[in-house]
This record gives C-alpha cells, sequence and structure tokens, in this order.
C-alpha cells in the first residue's frame, strides 16, 4: 500500500474518487500494523513532546465508531482520548467556534481522536446556516449574512489553528471516509432490520440524507481549502469498513515512525550508574 495514494495533495473532485477498495486482507493487516501503533505511541509517551490528532469526518454510517475501536484497540488506555462531538451546548456557544475543540487536544505523549471535529463548524452549518444564529456573533444578524466568504473566513481560522498546534507539537491527521449513497442506504436498513442495531437509527438520518449532494459540495471544498503539508487530509474509501480501518491505521503508523527524534529518554548519569545497585537491593530485599 502506497499511503499517498489517499492524501489530498492536489484539488480533488470527490465524485472521481472511488468509495470501495477491497484488501482481503486486510484484517489480518490491521492487527499487525495497531500493534506497532501501541508500541510507538508508548514511545511518543515516554518522549513527552509530541501528541498526535487524529480527526475523522464521514457521512451517517460511514464507520467512525467501529474503526476507532478497532485501529486503537492495542493501544495503551492512558494513550488514546476520544471526544465525539455533538450539537453545542449552551456554554460552548458562549464561546466561539473553536473553543470546545481546542480544550479538547490532546497532551503531549497522547493520542487525540475527534469523531466529528471543528469541521462540522463548515459542513452541517454551511448545509444548515440557521444554526449559526445560535453562536451570537455581532456581525450576524440575519440568515442572509452568513454566506460563501463567511465560510471561506472559517477555513482560514482552522487553517491558522491547525497551524498553531502543528507548531507546537501537535501531529495532525484528518481522514474523510468517503461513503458511497448506496452502502449508506445498506447500512441504514440493517440499523432498521437487526433489532440490536434499531437504537442508532434516527428518522434525522434520513432528512440528511436527501441533503447528500449538498454535503459532498460542501466536503469537497472544506478539504481543497484545507488539506495542507503538516495537516493532510486523506480520502479513505469507506464502503469496505475492514480496508478502510488498515488504510487509516497504517497512514497514523507512517507518521508516528516518521518522526525519528521520538525516542525513549535516556537516563541521567547518575541514575545509569546506579542501576546495578537498585537491581541488586531489589534482588536482596
Amino acid at each position: 500500500m502506497n499511503i499517498n495514494d489517499y492524501k489530498v495533495s492536489k484539488e480533488i473532485k470527490l465524485k472521481q474518487i472511488a468509495t470501495s477498495e477491497v484488501d482481503v486482507n486486510a484484517k489480518q493487516k490491521l492487527k499487525k500494523v495497531r500493534k506497532k501503533i501501541s508500541k510507538l505511541q508508548d514511545v511518543m509517551y515516554a518522549h513527552g513532546k509530541y501528541s498526535m490528532l487524529i480527526c475523522l469526518q464521514g457521512m451517517d454510517t460511514s464507520g467512525k465508531d467501529s474503526l476507532i475501536r478497532e485501529v486503537f484497540k492495542n493501544v495503551n488506555a492512558r494513550g488514546v482520548v476520544v471526544h465525539s462531538f455533538k450539537v453545542p451546548t449552551e456554554n460552548e456557544l458562549k464561546h466561539d467556534f473553536l473553543w470546545r475543540h481546542y480544550i479538547a487536544l490532546p497532551e503531549r505523549g497522547k493520542i487525540g481522536v475527534f469523531n466529528r471535529t471543528h469541521y462540522e463548524n463548515v459542513l452541517v452549518t454551511r448545509v444548515h446556516p440557521e444554526y449559526i444564529l445560535g453562536e451570537q456573533i455581532p456581525s450576524i444578524k440575519t440568515k442572509e449574512d452568513i454566506n460563501d466568504d463567511f465560510f471561506h473566513k472559517r477555513m482560514e481560522h482552522i487553517n491558522n489553528f491547525e497551524r498553531h498546534i502543528t507548531e507546537n507539537g501537535t501531529i495532525i491527521l484528518k481522514f474523510f471516509l468517503h461513503l458511497s449513497k448506496e452502502e449508506q442506504k445498506n447500512r441504514l436498513l440493517r440499523r432498521l432490520n437487526l433489532t440490536d442495531k434499531n437504537w442508532k437509527f434516527s428518522s434525522g438520518d434520513l432528512k440528511e440524507r436527501k441533503l447528500w449532494n449538498q454535503y459532498q459540495t460542501c466536503y469537497e471544498e472544506a478539504i481543497n481549502k484545507t488539506s495542507t503539508n503538516k495537516a493532510p487530509w486523506f480520502i479513505v474509501p469507506a464502503d469496505d469498513k475492514e480496508t478502510a480501518r488498515y488504510i487509516v491505521a497504517q497512514a497514523i503508523l507512517e507518521s508516528l515512525a516518521s518522526y525519528e527524534d521520538i525516542k525513549y529518554p535516556e537516563l541521567d548519569k547518575k541514575t545509569t550508574v546506579q542501576l546495578k545497585e537498585f537491581k541488586n537491593e531489589l534482588e536482596n530485599d
């Protein structure tokens, strides 16, 4: 696999990118990759100078939850923190749109996963601009004030936000789980047909499905305007869940492995000299 095949380094058209890719060995490959991710995260934790932020976006049923579960299954519980962003709370709406995401950033040494991300602020709100009115922005009086320029400015803010945190040691990888409309229908039907999956279904899913083309347009522009060298987007074919998980895991592994300065810290000379003494003391205890 060449992970760069999924990385956005030039302007893309989502309609021209396949949503289906099947690696029959993806499940077994993932098991090996996630063990390596776990080891590298342990080193990153001990090193204590970097963190990693994984951003997951995709249409409803694109497989974000199960991907998080499977990719990070081997990572020490202390080393990965997942945030699932829902509708902003009353308190969150009293701050700027990036505030709730900033305070959820991972500590140095940890991997943070945003399940839906700060990009909802240029996706959902762009499809439903009336949501912006709840933010009480002084310059926004009516829905007519919310135009393309408004969202382009927000994308600039997002780029600045990501530039700032990467310069302070956060490694950012952003994944769009590229699902076909037909596969989404199959997954929604599965939620309706299986009793133990009924709880996942919401009538709102069908309302949002009717806006599929609008969402695809918004995703396409957001990805094109915010994929940078330091905070790249990857478009992951998501119709086959196991392959999608493997692709994401491989991208994470290769990114972590590329930081050659992430190493276990060296003991000071005094402690190094005393190691034998400490060992003898314990063995003779």
